[in-house]
């Protein structure tokens, strides 16, 4: 009996300590035009653990893809991105997304045209916040972009999941992706 108690306390003791090392993942949101690309370029980075496609910013609750098409609902097309901070940063994924898109363009990107697909970078917390808008002054000072980055900032609001058939739209169809 004393053995056991000694394993078991042990084996708690092993548990608490893992637990308390485990990280919690966090969720990023971004919009820079068609959500397939942008889910794609980022299913592809270390540290992301998951993607999901959808909707944000809008007025209409549980809108469709249709829906948001028509601009009249106010939502962007967006990709959460749930990933961990200890293999890879806020930061890293805020430079991807600037990256991966023309954020000097305001309601396009490429092709598509519209106020579903504007740039936005969300915030969750005043640093994340912070760091956008730092990101953003330092590319507007760089000189790399032609004209200013009109990238909007926003904090986080309620994000709707896209219909099934836009989740991982490029691996259903054996595309690695597209770059605008």
């Amino acid at each position: 009996m004393i053995k056991t108690k000694k394993i078991l306390t042990v084996f708690i003791l092993i548990t608490g300590l893992i637990m308390a090392n485990d990280v919690e993942n966090k969720k990023a949101v971004f919009a820079a035009g068609c959500f397939w690309g942008v889910e794609s370029t980022f299913q592809q980075m270390d540290g992301v653990k998951s993607t999901t496609v959808g909707y944000i910013g809008g007025k209409v609750k549980n809108p469709s893809y249709e829906l948001v098409c028509t601009g009249l609902t106010g939502h962007a097309e967006a990709v959460e991105v749930e990933y961990n901070p200890k293999v890879i940063s806020f930061e890293k994924l805020l430079d991807t997304f600037f990256e991966l898109h023309d954020p000097t363009t305001l309601n396009r990107q490429g092709p598509d045209i519209g106020t579903q697909y504007r740039s936005a970078a969300y915030f969750s917390n005043d640093e994340e916040k912070k760091l956008i808008e730092s990101k953003i002054s330092l590319l507007n000072e760089s000189g790399k972009f032609n004209s200013r980055i009109v990238t909007e900032i926003e904090e986080i609001t309620e994000f709707y999941n896209a219909e099934d058939y836009h989740q991982d739209y490029y691996k259903k169809r054996g595309i690695d992706g597209c770059a605008i």
